[in-house]
């Protein structure tokens, strides 16, 4: 049996992916109020459980049961390529998804259910029959749930000794999930074409690019808009003034892309996202500053 190559493997992988989760995570930590003290071990076992685990095996499975569609999007990823051969995509989302499930028994009850759900949303989201992908709706909601809610609240709830967050840590995960749904959508603009051809049914394609791009600037700003309005809630006015001024920071980026999406997709993924993600951090630390999550 021909073996695929490591480069191959790590491609499949897609570490460049890991990140999102891993700093959700981390969030998810600091909101948790807890101190740190003594449990450097349990963080990095859960940073590596989000990143280069579940996200790792979502990003495997993504691929094997979209190769014929990458096959005319993107034909130099490793399975279309040849360079991953035979059925061993197949076989690393398997064994990757096996040691996700295996690794989240360290972090607590409730670690482990949410990695069950997020793998779950995983497969769902790519195999048949379910297929959430498919639309443009659903499949970016089961994304954005597990690269932000679910990442933030296991974070949470491992430095809570495996207990579940509290209300204001459960409300920020998943506002911060509704807006991940706009990043989401952001990177179907790239493969309109390839998935117009084999009908997958994304926003982009649903609604045409230009509608497509208004909803995903309308779904990644109005929830960090409701970050803002529970801070002040909160009594947080100064981290409410924080991601305020971090989200206002994304406007020109989302004017630019409403115009052009197609071609600034990818600029407002890397220069908005960021911003967008240091919102969840100022937040976050907006929590800890209460004691909250505890």
């Amino acid at each position: 049996m021909q073996l695929p190559q490591p480069g191959a493997v790590a491609q499949l992988l897609k570490p460049i992916t890991w990140f999102p989760p891993m700093w959700a995570f981390a969030c998810g930590v600091v909101a948790s109020g807890q101190g740190w003290s003594g449990q450097s071990g349990l963080i990095l076992l859960g940073l590596i459980l989000t990143g280069p685990l579940v996200c790792a095996s979502s990003q495997a499975v993504n691929d094997w049961f979209d190769r014929h569609v990458d096959a005319i999007n993107e034909p130099q990823r490793p399975i279309p390529s040849g360079r991953m051969p035979g059925r061993w995509g197949l076989y690393i989302a398997i064994i990757w998804t096996l040691l996700s499930m295996v690794w989240s028994w360290q972090l607590g009850i409730w670690g482990f259910y949410a990695t069950l759900l997020g793998l779950a949303l995983s497969w769902a989201y790519s195999a048949p029959p379910m297929r959430l992908k498919a639309n443009g709706w659903w499949g970016n909601a089961a994304c954005a749930l597990s690269y932000e809610g679910l990442a933030w609240v296991t974070g949470a709830a491992v430095m809570l000794g495996g207990a579940l967050p509290d209300a204001h840590s459960l409300v920020l995960a998943l506002l911060y999930s509704l807006g991940a749904h706009g990043i989401m959508t952001l990177n179907d603009f790239k493969s309109v074409q390839g998935d117009a051809r084999m009908g997958v049914r994304s926003l982009p394609v649903q609604l045409g690019v230009e509608r497509a791009a208004w909803v995903a600037c309308l779904m990644m700003g109005l929830p960090q808009w409701g970050v803002v309005a529970y801070l002040l809630h909160l009594d947080l006015p100064w981290h409410a003034s924080g991601v305020f001024v971090l989200s206002v920071a994304q406007w020109p980026l989302m004017r630019r892309f409403m115009h052009q999406p197609i071609e600034r997709a990818l600029s407002l993924s890397a220069l908005g996202v960021p911003l967008y993600v240091s919102g969840m951090m100022v937040s976050a630390w907006g929590l800890r500053s209460l004691g909250a999550g505890v």
